[in-house]
């Protein structure tokens, strides 16, 4: 959520904002309803300074007690417009975007992302041409996606034998490295309260119709462990000294993928279920952009760990998401397809999820502020698809890359 007096003073950037983040709300009407509320508010005060004042000339005199009576009961008759008009305001407040920071690229959509760097050589293969992920796993039994739509329908899939192993490889190293960067490790809850989903800010936009929700509990599953490790600290106030204030989640995770039908339906690469570890930032507002360059370094750091080859990209405006003000995506060569898909992010969402969940701190000064969140990926699921294609051999068996095999206890998958 933006501060209503940065919207305020800065009306021209939060609509060029909105327009670079292609969302569609009038910046004016919030200012309209902003000057109303006030308006209201300061007449509604001047008017219980009124009562105050004729009630201290006593109140046995009855023309005293009737003139008191009848300005409470006119305040009492604009409670409910200013009701009605803070409820509206608020409303369009939740659906404000993040201000993107002034270097990220401006761009309508992901095909304006902009590739800062590769890094790594992609594999030439001593065969004719590689498999993809689920050729070879099929082959030996490794995922099954039939069995796993009988009982659960699509975009589900059984992870098995040493894949699994190797699945908990890749998280156990992960979380390895991010507890040796101080990142306090957390297993969060899988389900949010409305409140505390929506004060992430991702509820406004597709994530609506990406999440599940519960309706006889009111409540949502998890789409990330962001979620949960961010909304841990709603309505608290953190020691500064504890500050920057990491951790790294594991959990599973839920999403609907809607509208994405006929993309990417066969196999594992997009599902309604997954495991992620998670890193997730409270930081001092002073903090925030070094603490995300540390995010994506120690993402790096664990792509090179494994040896895959990737390319780090910068997030346009029209890809940035809502509370977002600056993101870093990490998209690893997938030789089936001969592309890039994206295996990790990292964002910088400023103050705008602390304002949501009131997440603040004293600063040396004493005085409130708002902490900055950030959020990045250690891992997922999908590095396991990229190992298996990037690994592969001609006989159809896939190395294990040499940092996991101390987790894992072998070194080829046949």
């Amino acid at each position: 959520m933006l501060d209503i007096n940065f919207i305020r003073e800065n009306a021209e950037v939060v609509k060029k904002a909105c327009k670079n983040k292609n969302v569609s709300i009038s910046v004016d009407l919030v200012l309209d309803l902003d000057k109303e509320k006030r308006g209201l508010m300061t007449e509604m005060e001047a008017l219980k300074a009124e009562r105050n004042k004729i009630s201290r000339g006593g109140a046995d005199n009855k023309a005293i007690f009737a003139q008191a009576k009848e300005i409470k009961e006119k305040i009492k008759s604009m409670e409910p417009e200013l009701l009605k008009i803070d409820t509206e305001l608020k409303g369009l407040l939740l659906q404000l975007p993040n201000v993107p920071f002034d270097d990220v690229p401006v761009g309508k959509d992901d095909s304006e992302n902009v590739v800062l760097r590769k890094v790594g050589r992609t594999p030439k293969f001593l065969f004719s041409k590689p498999k993809d992920y689920m050729e070879l796993a099929e082959a030996m039994d490794l995922i099954d996606t039939e069995r796993a739509g009988k009982v659960a329908g699509s975009r589900f899939g059984y992870i098995k034998g040493d894949l699994v192993m190797l699945q908990f490889a890749i998280m156990r190293f992960g979380l390895d490295i991010a507890r040796k960067e101080g990142f306090i490790p957390v297993m969060p809850p899988v389900m949010l309260k409305k409140e505390m989903a929506r004060g992430t800010g991702y509820f406004e936009a597709t994530d609506e119709k990406e999440a599940y929700y519960l309706p006889e509990d009111d409540m949502y599953l998890i789409g990330t462990s962001e979620q949960a490790l961010v909304s841990m600290h709603a309505n608290e106030v953190l020691e500064e000294k504890i500050l920057p204030r990491r951790y790294v989640g594991f959990s599973t995770c839920f999403r609907r993928e809607a509208g994405s039908y006929g993309k990417d339906t066969k196999g594992i690469l997009r599902v309604h279920q997954f495991d992620k570890l998670e890193m997730v930032i409270f930081s001092k507002p002073e903090d925030s952009k070094k603490e995300h360059e540390l995010l994506l370094k120690i993402e790096e750091k664990l792509m090179k760990a494994l040896s895959l080859p990737y390319q780090v990209v910068d997030i346009c405006t029209g890809d940035l998401g809502g509370p977002a003000a600056k993101k870093y995506d990490i998209e690893t060569w997938m030789p089936s397809e001969n592309r890039y898909r994206e295996t990790h992010s990292t964002s910088n969402c400023t103050d705008f999820q602390a304002r949501r969940l009131n997440i603040r701190y004293k600063d040396k000064n004493n005085k409130m502020q708002f902490v900055h969140i950030l959020n990045g990926t250690a891992f997922s699921t999908r590095p396991l698809i990229l190992i298996m294609e990037n690994y592969q051999q001609k006989d159809g068996s896939i190395k294990v890359p040499k940092v996991l095999q101390k987790y894992c206890g072998f070194k080829i998958i046949k």
